[in-house]
């Protein structure tokens, strides 16, 4: 994780872990408007000034959360992929991995996946949509998100070489699927699956959209 986005380590300490788990747990009950430094203290049981001694501000508790989410989908786009030599049937995995809904890890326990995956679904893209995203950017606060992205568009240039967009078709994908599940759970005339609730369409829909741009 980028030094510059904590103040403090969170993920050397119990206290640190805990306002990793229960932030989590806030944004994705009440969204991140509703969300402050002073109610965290308040359900974790510490001070506001406590947690200000790990986290600058809200913003940048959000970066570091969704750059933790994009690291932990790279590795298991990696992990679930490396068998799989037919990079159209990775590309295939890489689809439903992120267009589905994602079981919580155990092993770590002061991140629900879930939960996280919720709040990037939601509010990812407040990480960036901000005034200040060209200053962030020099920081290399998004290096997570343009590292999967690069991830995935390396396995699209190997369906074809010769296509022209990698990376715009990744950032494509992903952003797509966000936003075809959101539509689907709170919007759904905005999609053709709405009534449904069925992530599966969603699936067959960027595979639709993927492999007809790769021909």
């Amino acid at each position: 994780m980028n030094d510059a986005l904590f103040l403090r380590n969170p993920e050397d300490s119990e206290l640190g872990k805990k306002i990793i788990k229960h932030s989590i747990q806030l944004i994705s009950k009440n969204g991140l408007e509703a969300f402050t430094f002073k109610k965290l203290a308040e359900d974790i049981g510490t001070t506001e000034a406590g947690i200000y001694r790990y986290f600058e501000n809200k913003h940048r508790l959000l970066i570091y959360i969704a750059a933790w989410y994009w690291n932990w989908v790279e590795y298991r786009i990696n992990f679930q992929t490396n068998n799989i030599k037919d990079p159209f049937k990775r590309l295939q995995k890489v689809i439903k991995l992120l267009a589905t809904t994602v079981v919580d890890d155990k092993k770590t326990f002061h991140v629900d996946e879930n939960l996280l995956h919720q709040i990037i679904i939601a509010e990812g893209s407040k990480a960036y949509l901000t005034k200040q995203v060209g200053e962030d950017n020099k920081h290399h606060f998004f290096k997570p998100y343009k590292d999967l992205c690069a991830t995935i568009g390396d396995i699209i240039l190997e369906c074809n070489p010769k296509y022209k967009y990698p990376i715009s078709l990744s950032t494509t994908i992903i952003e797509m699927a966000h936003l075809q599940n959101f539509f689907m759970n709170n919007l759904p005339s905005l999609t053709d699956f709405g009534n449904s609730k069925d992530e599966k369409k969603i699936v067959v829909f960027l595979e639709n959209l993927v492999f007809s741009s790769l021909k």
